[in-house]
């Protein structure tokens, strides 16, 4: 007999978190006998395969199947593992990520009240590493200057929204608007649920349904995970400019307002004075944040990890958008590679 639910997880060298996604699958409150999990791994070259293989070893009750892919891109992997799920509904979700223990359940219910077309829930954002700068960015990943209207980093109320981390979704859905975009490194989900909409779907965030998502643990590789987001956010932006919100627009619209002050403070001396009002004014906003946090989080290091992390993800998403749309309009076209 045929599962239900099918999760899928696109899955590439991650052998400190697998096994942590998977142990909070097999311990949810939907039916394990009418779910299954597909991984779709991008050829893992760390130890991701034998922790998921012992895994099922000791947990025979759920059932667990890996399909590889070959292309080892995100969407490359979330269709694999589509093409092989056997369920009505498909439940999406990352190999570092944590369900709550009713987020399946939640899910379905959603679905089968008719509240959205794609349903998903919050993240509660979690540390990387057991380091401050980690916890840090974990906080400014989910603080409303860092992720702007992202509702789903901190929201409390349900409601229609553009888009959703993960979601569940008939499998029915993606012979109606397609399969993800292979052509997109990120913003694979946000193009998809475009779709939806745009085909008269409802999109539908639900705080009840909830999952733990690690953040990038270094200034580094945050800075290379909102360099992409950036980058690919303007490929986006390309098929679907009438989607583009405040929260995407102020990133790029502010580094370039800040390289174009500098570049024009060599020959005005009005442009210094203007690039110093903006880059102080920011500078007190980062202040302010990191004071926030840190009184709410009664942890000193905040006051500096914070704001260092926010300016990060706003010069790297927005000067990574910059970059591709000065791309776009050179004609310069752009392959995926690599998870």
């Amino acid at each position: 007999m045929d599962p239900k639910v099918s999760v899928i997880i696109p899955c590439y060298n991650e052998e400190k978190t697998i096994r942590l996604a998977l142990e909070s699958l097999a311990g949810q409150s939907y039916p394990l006998e009418k779910m299954e999990v597909v991984v779709a791994d991008g050829l893992s070259e760390d130890g991701t395969r034998e922790e998921i293989t012992a895994f099922k070893e000791e947990h025979p009750g759920l059932l667990v199947r890996v399909v590889d892919n070959h292309k080892r891109t995100i969407p490359a992997a979330l269709n694999a593992a589509i093409t092989a799920a056997r369920g009505e509904i498909i439940v999406r979700l990352d190999a570092h990520s944590i369900p709550q223990a009713d987020y399946v359940e939640r899910s379905v219910e959603g679905l089968e009240e008719g509240l959205g077309q794609n349903v998903g829930g919050v993240w509660e954002i979690l540390p990387g590493e057991e380091t401050r700068m980690a916890e840090a960015i974990a906080a400014a990943v989910a603080h409303p200057l860092g992720v702007g209207d992202a509702k789903y980093r901190y929201t409390d109320q349900a409601a229609e929204v553009d888009t959703v981390p993960f979601g569940a979704f008939r499998k029915t859905l993606v012979e109606e608007v397609g399969g993800f975009d292979e052509s997109l490194l990120t913003n694979e989900d946000y193009e998809f649920n475009t779709r939806i909409r745009k085909g008269g779907g409802k999109i539908w965030l639900d705080p009840g349904i909830r999952s733990k998502y690690f953040a990038r643990p270094t200034l580094g590789a945050l800075a290379k995970q909102y360099w992409r987001y950036g980058y690919w956010k303007a490929r986006m932006l390309q098929r679907y400019p009438e989607t583009l919100r405040w929260r995407q627009a102020l990133p790029p619209l502010f580094v370039a307002g800040v390289l174009g002050s500098a570049l024009l403070s060599i020959w005005m001396p009005a442009a210094r004075w203007i690039l110093g009002v903006v880059v102080v004014s920011y500078g007190l906003a980062l202040l302010a944040v990191g004071i926030q946090v840190m009184v709410s989080k009664k942890k000193l290091n905040y006051l500096i990890g914070v704001p260092l992390a926010v300016c990060m993800m706003h010069f790297s998403w927005g000067g990574a958008f910059l970059w591709s749309l000065f791309g776009i309009i050179l004609g310069f076209k752009e392959k995926p590679t690599g998870l």
